[in-house]
């Protein structure tokens, strides 16, 4: 709770007091018992909403953490899937180099900004910085992103491990032009990160001739601990860092750096390799250009790469909104609180995800159409509340019954973006073919990361109200496309049962004639 300084007392003697109250004359005598009343009742209202503030923090956090817990424990043999110990073996290494390789990202997030402003660096200078950051991911990185599936998924999960650690030494120093070659390397990695591993995954999964059922729970799992679990644990070890231990805003960079090569050992010592097609001697335009005509021909794959787009740019754009929308007139918000709060909903989705991901039904296309209107639905509420709902300006910590309802909002959104992850996983490794699946999937983030790129230069030009409305309509066409998905789907699967059926039917016809 955010509480106000004390002075400290003057002490005066008898005379001087009686002096002093002689001097103000009974008018003055009451202005000022006026002036200390209000004062007083003051303090009490900023004491009585600071606590009211804390309550309702923990109450949020508090039922969160009661329906994660309820549900991981409550599972039944339907929500559960029977694997082979072999699986079990294979899937818990992946999952401790994903962890690791989250945490060595999640780490760095709530210091980026901060360490900058260390360095005395103001906002304009920092967005440039950022703005580097995501146009790398989409230039460079497309490039280095694509290369895996040729020289070989492992090799490029270890490039990740060696940039990010490379971005994470540039931290050390306040000289901008490696604070921006940082931010290139960092985009570089960051695309490496969210296509090399999973590429990887589905791969090697499918070498070893597990079930395709198997890969939702690696997915899910992967979401639940890398998106949720680990967050909040990288986001409580980075505070301890910076201001318990008082190691200074490089200390989480030189954490991550230590799991990062942790995670890189493992995969040096553990990780078979794998390519997309070997046997290919394509050049690197050549690859371009036919994972250009894969998306082109098959419009399962164009759709699946503009819902992903329109979801993970709203996404992102969510992350740059949340903390003017909680505190309009600046007032004071637990943010590493509220973070590891939309890290628990993120926890509760991905739990979620891996219940509906156990059955036959429903469909990932089917229920993912509820995931994205909802979450367009909560990202509406600013505009509402902004529309509907006086919110005055609230002292200190305090936070506003509109800000209040937004934060319900945005963690409904967190919870989507739980369900979002491993869900459009398992759709790209049944639509994405295997020998260009690194390619397609970092051409996927093109759009994305020029969109980001374009929020982050305009940040300042529309109201808070706009930028929700736009990624609030980005997500309802998202809904639409992903509604334009299941009709294709349900009419192949249809396509393919008639033709079996027919072909069953030429087979059995000699049989009929003798």
């Amino acid at each position: 709770m955010n509480g106000k300084r004390i002075p400290k007392p003057i002490l005066l003697n008898d005379t001087a007091v009686a002096w002093f109250f002689g001097s103000l004359g009974e008018e003055g005598l009451r202005a000022c018992v006026r002036a200390w009343l209000v004062s007083l009742f003051d303090d009490i209202l900023f004491v009585e909403s600071s606590i009211a503030m804390d309550v309702f923090y923990y109450m949020v956090f508090g039922g969160l953490g009661l329906i994660v817990a309820v549900l991981e424990l409550s599972r039944n043999n339907k929500d559960r899937t029977t694997t082979s110990q072999a699986f079990t073996s294979f899937n818990n290494n992946y999952l401790l180099v994903y962890s690791l390789m989250m945490a060595g990202d999640w780490l760095q997030g709530p210091y980026v900004y901060y360490l900058y402003t260390t360095y005395g660096y103001g906002k304009g200078d920092i967005g440039q910085l950022f703005i580097a950051g995501f146009g790398s991911s989409m230039l460079f990185g497309t490039i280095v992103g694509s290369l895996a599936d040729k020289q070989g998924r492992k090799r490029a999960c270890i490039t990740y491990c060696i940039t990010y650690i490379l971005s994470c030494m540039t931290k050390h120093s306040p000289q901008y032009k490696l604070l921006l070659l940082g931010r290139v390397l960092g985009g570089v990695a960051t695309s490496l990160l969210f296509s090399a591993f999973e590429s990887w995954l589905v791969a090697e999964h499918n070498k070893r001739g597990f079930e395709q059922q198997w890969l939702s729970l690696t997915f899910s799992k992967a979401i639940f601990l890398g998106n949720g679990l680990v967050a909040i644990i990288s986001g409580l070890f980075g505070n301890f860092l910076v201001d318990v231990a008082s190691l200074g805003p490089v200390a989480p960079f030189d954490a991550a750096a230590c799991l990062l090569a942790i995670g890189m050992a493992i995969i040096l010592s553990s990780w078979a390799e794998n390519y997309g097609d070997p046997s290919d001697n394509k050049d690197l335009l050549s690859q371009f250009k036919a994972a250009a005509v894969a998306i082109a021909s098959d419009e399962k794959i164009a759709l699946l790469g503009a819902i992903q787009s329109l979801f993970e740019g709203s996404m992102y754009t969510f992350v740059f909104l949340w903390t003017p929308a909680l505190s309009p007139n600046d007032e004071e918000i637990p943010h590493g609180f509220i973070f590891a709060t939309f890290m628990l909903a993120s926890m509760l989705g991905s739990s979620v995800a891996a219940r509906l991901m156990a059955r036959q039904s429903p469909r990932v296309e089917s229920y993912m159409q509820i995931v994205f209107l909802v979450s367009a639905a909560s990202l509406l509420l600013p505009i509402l509340t902004n529309f509907f709902i006086y919110s005055p300006e609230v002292k200190g910590g305090g936070i506003s019954v509109g800000a209040s309802i937004q934060l319900v909002g945005f963690c409904a959104f967190e919870g989507c973006v739980g369900i979002f992850w491993p869900s459009i996983m398992k759709m790209r490794s049944q639509y994405i073919p295997e020998e260009a699946r690194s390619t397609i999937m970092n051409f996927f983030r093109i759009p994305l990361n020029m969109f980001v790129c374009i929020v982050l230069y305009n940040v300042n030009a529309f109201p808070i109200t706009i930028m929700f409305g736009m990624c609030s309509i980005f997500l309802f066409v998202a809904a639409v496309l992903q509604r334009r998905l299941l009709v294709i789907t349900d009419k192949s699967k249809l396509d393919d049962w008639t033709s079996m059926k027919e072909r069953r039917d030429i087979e059995t016809e000699p049989l009929n004639d003798d």
